[in-house]
C-alpha cells in the first residue's frame, strides 16, 4: 500500500477532573472530564450524555477550567447535588482579573504644593483688668 501523505493525528484527550453527582438520595457516579487543545484554544468538559453540553474554553487549561465553573453552576443544579469540579494535573481555575476601578478626579480645594505651611489664626489676647492696665 502506498503513502497517501501526511495522516493528521487526531486531538488526544486529557483526563484533567471529575465533578460527583449525586442522584437523589443515592450515590451517583463521578462524571470525567477532559481536556481537548485545539490549537490556540482549550476546551474542558465532559463526554457523558447528559451533562455534555457543558464545555469551558479559554486560552489555556486554567482559564478554560474558570469558564467550565462559571458555566456548570450557570446550568442551574443546587450545589448539594455535587460536588466538584475536583482538578488533577495542576489545574487551577484562573478567574479574570476584576475591571480596575476609574481613577477619581483630582479636587481643586486640594492645596497647590505639599511643602506650604498651613495657615494657623492667632485668637487676640483677652485684655485682663487685674493688670491695672486703664483701657
Amino acid at each position: 500500500m502506498p503513502f497517501l501523505g501526511l495522516i493528521k493525528m487526531a486531538n488526544l484527550l486529557e483526563y484533567v477532573g471529575n465533578i460527583h453527582i449525586f442522584l437523589g438520595p443515592y450515590r451517583g457516579n463521578p462524571i470525567a472530564l477532559y481536556l481537548r487543545r485545539n490549537g490556540s484554544t482549550c476546551q474542558i468538559g465532559p463526554k457523558v450524555y447528559p451533562w455534555n453540553d457543558v464545555v469551558g474554553e479559554g486560552e489555556t487549561p486554567n482559564r478554560a477550567a474558570a469558564d467550565f465553573e462559571e458555566k456548570w453552576k450557570g446550568r442551574g443544579l443546587s450545589p448539594d447535588l455535587y460536588t466538584g469540579p475536583h482538578w488533577e494535573g495542576g489545574i487551577k481555575p484562573e478567574k479574570p482579573a476584576p475591571p480596575k476601578p476609574a481613577a477619581a478626579p483630582k479636587s481643586a480645594a486640594a492645596p497647590a504644593s505639599p511643602t506650604a505651611a498651613p495657615a494657623v489664626a492667632i485668637a487676640p489676647k483677652e485684655s485682663n483688668k487685674s493688670d491695672g492696665e486703664s483701657g
